[in-house]
C-alpha cells in the first residue's frame, strides 16, 4: 500500500552546513527510481495533493511525478551521495587545473616549434628592443644586466636546431600527459585517478630539484599542490589498495545508498 505524503522524510536534507545532495538536486534535478520489488516500492512511494510522489535516491526529498527509471533494485542507478558529491567535485576542480596546464605547455611546445627556425631574427629583435625595456625596469629597481631571465633567454638562441626540436617533443607529451589526465578525471575514471597519482609522483623529483636550483614562491605552490593531490586521491580514493582497495571505496558508495539503506530496513 502507498503510504501517504507527509513532507520531507529525510531529516538530514536540512542539516546544519553543505548539504551536497541538496545542491547536486538543485543543479541536476531529483534522480528516482521505481523498484519492482513491492516492499521496496512502497517505501519510496508516497501519494499527494499532486498525485504520485516518488523518493529522490540523491537528497531523500519527494518529488512528485512518474519515476524517472524502474525495474529490479538491483539494475538501479548508484548515486552518489553526500561526501562522494563533494569529492567528484574536488576531482574536477583537479581535472580543470589539469587541462589548462596542459593547454598552456601544448601551446609552449607549439611555441618553441615555430622558434626554432627564427633564433636569428629573434635574437636582433630582443636585442634591440631590450634598451627599450631598461628605463622602466631600472625604475622598479630590476637589473637587466644580471637578470637571469635575460640570460636564459640569451642562451635559447644559442641552442641547436636538434636540441630545440627535442624541447618541443618532451613539453608536446608532458602537454598530453596532462590533458590525459584533466579528461579521465573529469570523467571520474579510476584509472585517470591512478594514472595522475603515478604520474604526478613521477615528476616531484624534477620539482624539488627546480625548486632546489632557484627558490620562488610559484614553484613551492606548484609543488604543495601536487603533494596534497597524490595524497588526497591516495587516501580518498583508496588507491593501490589503501583503506581496502577498490573493492572498499564501492561498498562505502553502495553504503551511502538509499536503495540500499530502505533495502535493509525492509
Amino acid at each position: 500500500m502507498v503510504r501517504e505524503w507527509r513532507g520531507v522524510f529525510d531529516g538530514g536534507a536540512y542539516c546544519a552546513g553543505m548539504d551536497w545532495n541538496l545542491r547536486a538536486c538543485a543543479r541536476r534535478g531529483h534522480v528516482t527510481y521505481a523498484p519492482a520489488e513491492a516492499e521496496l516500492r512502497d517505501r519510496l512511494c508516497a501519494t499527494t495533493p499532486q498525485g504520485e510522489a516518488w523518493r529522490c535516491l540523491r537528497c531523500g526529498t519527494y518529488a512528485v511525478g512518474a519515476p524517472a527509471g524502474g525495474g529490479p533494485a538491483d539494475h538501479a542507478p548508484l548515486i552518489p551521495r553526500g561526501a562522494a558529491i563533494r569529492d567528484r567535485l574536488i576531482i574536477r576542480i583537479l581535472a580543470v587545473e589539469r587541462f589548462l596546464r596542459g593547454l598552456l605547455i601544448a601551446a609552449a611546445a607549439l611555441a618553441v616549434w615555430w622558434f626554432r627556425d627564427s633564433q636569428v631574427d629573434l635574437s636582433r629583435v630582443f636585442e634591440s628592443d631590450l634598451p627599450l625595456v631598461r628605463p622602466l625596469a631600472d625604475k622598479f629597481g630590476y637589473d637587466l644586466t644580471d637578470s637571469p631571465i635575460v640570460d636564459e633567454i640569451r642562451k635559447s638562441f644559442t641552442l641547436s636546431h636538434t636540441v630545440l626540436l627535442v624541447i618541443a617533443a618532451a613539453l608536446l607529451g608532458y602537454a598530453l600527459i596532462e590533458l590525459v589526465e584533466g579528461v579521465g578525471l573529469w570523467l571520474v575514471k579510476r584509472w585517470a585517478e591512478y594514472f595522475t597519482v603515478v604520474a604526478t609522483a613521477a615528476f616531484l623529483p624534477l620539482e624539488i630539484y627546480e625548486l632546489s636550483e632557484k627558490f620562488t614562491w610559484l614553484r613551492i605552490g606548484a609543488l604543495l599542490f601536487n603533494v596534497v593531490a597524490v595524497i588526497y586521491l591516495l587516501v580518498t580514493k583508496r588507491l593501490f589498495g589503501l583503506r581496502g582497495g577498490a573493492d572498499a571505496a564501492h561498498a562505502a558508495l553502495l553504503g551511502e545508498s538509499l536503495l540500499e539503506v530502505e533495502r535493509a530496513a525492509v
